[in-house]
């Protein structure tokens, strides 16, 4: 790793990469609830049930978020060490 300071170029990439990974993943995130949410939807589910999808929606949204960030700013990380 370089102990130096960082160019201006390497701060704007990584400025780019990180919000590049939270678009991403508020994308992936909204897809991930949707795909849960739009069938109870369309079918009509009870109440309990609907606030479960809910739920389990939210949390596998949250969660795929928070992959998607981790694995873009690792692989970034990665090609950065690399000198790519």
């Amino acid at each position: 790793m370089d102990m130096g300071r960082e160019s201006r170029w390497e701060k704007d990439a990584m400025t780019v990469e990180i919000m590049f990974a939270l678009v991403t993943a508020g994308l992936l995130g909204a897809l991930v609830f949707g795909v849960l949410l739009v069938p109870a939807v369309l079918v009509g589910v009870s109440e309990p049930v609907g606030k479960g999808l809910l739920m389990v929606g939210a949390v596998l949204a949250v969660a795929a978020a928070v992959w998607r960030v981790v694995r873009v700013l690792l692989r970034f990380d990665a090609q950065r060490r690399q000198g790519r």
